[in-house]
C-alpha cells in the first residue's frame, strides 16, 4: 500500500485512522484497554535499518523510491485515544492516529498486534479479578504463550487487577511485582518431600509457599507444618477436587495450629473456575494458560481503519467501509461515558468537527502522542501503575451486571451524535 500510495502521489494526505473493535470476544458485557504505554514506546523506536531495507531491496518487495522513503521513517504525527486501564465497548475509538496516510497505514500491524492481545489478556483477567472478590491473583502463564508475549501479558494482568507475576523480565522491564513457587521437580530431585520443604524453608525463611500435592496432599501439609512450624506462610494445591481439597487442608492446618498459614491454588484456573470456589476458604490464586490466552479469546479483534483524509483543497473528507457486515462510521471521533449518579449509561461518540454533544460523563480520549513523541505520563514503571490505577476507577463506574460471568451484551450501547 505504501509503494503504491508513494507511486500515486497521495502518500502525503493528512489522514486519521482509527482503532476500534466491531465487537467484544462472544457473551462479554465489557473489555480493557491494555498495551498502550507499550505501543508507544514501540512507536518511537519504530526504524527501518540497513538490514530491513536490504531484505525489501534485495527481494524486490517495494521501489527504490520507497526504500529511500523508509530509511528516514519516523513517526511524527499524533495520537490519542482510551487512557490504558480503561474499559471500552463495540466502536470505541479505542486509539486515533493522525498523520500522512504514508506514516500512520505503516503502523498498522505494530499497532493491532499490541492491543489486540495486550487487550484480550486485560479483559480476561479483569473478569478473573472480579470473580476473585478482592482475594489475589498471580499470573503463572509464562510457559503457555510466546516468550515476548509472556511478558506483554504479565504486564496487561497486573493492569486489570492481578497482584504479581512470575515472570521476572515484566518485573524488570515494567515493575509488576514478581512471586514464584517452587514446581513438583524440587521436590522430586530430593530424596524426601521433608529434604525439600527443609531445603526450601531454608533458602527461603518459614513465609515461604510450599507445594503439597507431589504425592499426597494429607501427608504433605503435615511435613510441611512440622518442617516451618506454625508460621508457615502458605501451602499450594495444583490438583485434584479443589473445593474438597481445599477445605480439607484447612481443617488439617487448623487442627496443626497453622491457623495464618494460607491456601493459594494453581490447577488450570479460569474466571468460572475461581468463582466455583467463592465459599471456599482459598487465600490466593495463581492462573497460567487461561490469561495468557485471554480466556479462550486471544485477540480481541479490534481493526485499523482510515476514518477520513484531507482532499486536494486540503478540506477533510470523511470515509468509511459498505462491506456487509463490516460497515465502518467515518469521521474524527470524540468519545463521552455518560454517568448517571456516578454509573455508567451510554458510549457516546460524536464527530469532533461538531459541537461536542451536551452530556454529563466522561472525555474519554487523551492525548497519548504529540508531533512523535509520546506523553511520559503513560510509559513506564509509572504508566503501568497509572494505568491499573485508571481500570480500577473505570470499572467502578459500570453497572453491577457488567461484572456477571454469564453470557450477555455488551452492558454500555455505543450511540453516534
Amino acid at each position: 500500500m505504501l509503494d503504491a500510495a508513494i507511486g500515486s502521489g497521495r502518500h502525503e494526505r493528512a489522514c486519521v485512522f482509527e482503532v476500534f473493535a466491531r465487537r467484544l470476544p462472544d457473551g462479554r458485557r465489557y473489555g480493557v484497554v491494555a498495551g498502550t504505554g507499550r505501543l508507544l514506546e514501540l512507536v518511537e523506536q519504530f526504524r527501518f535499518g540497513d538490514e530491513e531495507l536490504s531484505f525489501l531491496s534485495r527481494n524486490a518487495i517495494v521501489r527504490p523510491e520507497t526504500i529511500d522513503w523508509l530509511a528516514n521513517y519516523r513517526f511524527s504525527g499524533n495520537i490519542t485515544g482510551y487512557q490504558e486501564g480503561d474499559a471500552y465497548f463495540p466502536g470505541s475509538p479505542v486509539l486515533i492516529v493522525e498523520g500522512s496516510f504514508a506514516e500512520a497505514v505503516i503502523l498498522e500491524t505494530l499497532a493491532l498486534s499490541v492491543l489486540n492481545y495486550d487487550s484480550a489478556v486485560a479483559s480476561a483477567a479483569a473478569r478473573m479479578v472480579s470473580a476473585a472478590d478482592s482475594r489475589p491473583i498471580a499470573e503463572m502463564g509464562s510457559r503457555r504463550t510466546g516468550e515476548r508475549s509472556a511478558v506483554a501479558s504479565a504486564r496487561a494482568a497486573y493492569i486489570a487487577g492481578f497482584s504479581a507475576t512470575s515472570n521476572l523480565e515484566a518485573g524488570r522491564s515494567w515493575g509488576v511485582p514478581t512471586m514464584g513457587t517452587a514446581a513438583h521437580s524440587f521436590t522430586l530431585l530430593h530424596d524426601s518431600e521433608e529434604e525439600a520443604f527443609q531445603a526450601q524453608v531454608d533458602a527461603l525463611g518459614p513465609s515461604t509457599t510450599l507445594l503439597v500435592d507431589t504425592y499426597d496432599i494429607e501427608r504433605g501439609v503435615a511435613i510441611a507444618v512440622k518442617v516451618a512450624g506454625t508460621k508457615l506462610g502458605a501451602v499450594r494445591i495444583d490438583s485434584g477436587d479443589l473445593t474438597v481439597q481445599v477445605a480439607a487442608v484447612r481443617a488439617q492446618l487448623d487442627a496443626l495450629g497453622a491457623t495464618s498459614t494460607r491456601i493459594t491454588v494453581t490447577n488450570d484456573l479460569d474466571e468460572h473456575a475461581i468463582a466455583a470456589l467463592s465459599a471456599s476458604p482459598v487465600n490466593s490464586f495463581g492462573v497460567g494458560t487461561s490469561v495468557v490466552t485471554g480466556s479462550g479469546h486471544p485477540a480481541a479483534g479490534m481493526v485499523y481503519k482510515l476514518v477520513a483524509h484531507q482532499d486536494d483543497s486540503g478540506a477533510w473528507v470523511s470515509v468509511a467501509k459498505k462491506s456487509t457486515g463490516k460497515v465502518t462510521v467515518g469521521g474524527h471521533k470524540g468519545a463521552i461515558r455518560t454517568l448517571d449518579n456516578g454509573v455508567a449509561t451510554t458510549e457516546l461518540l460524536y464527530q469532533t468537527e461538531e459541537k461536542t454533544p451536551t452530556a454529563t460523563g466522561r472525555d474519554l480520549i487523551v492525548p497519548l502522542m504529540t508531533g512523535g513523541t509520546a506523553d511520559a505520563r503513560w510509559l513506564g514503571d509509572s504508566g503501568t501503575l497509572t494505568a491499573r490505577d485508571h481500570r480500577e476507577d473505570a470499572l467502578a463506574e459500570l453497572p453491577q451486571n457488567a461484572f456477571r460471568l454469564s453470557r450477555g451484551e455488551p452492558v454500555l450501547p455505543t450511540l453516534y451524535r
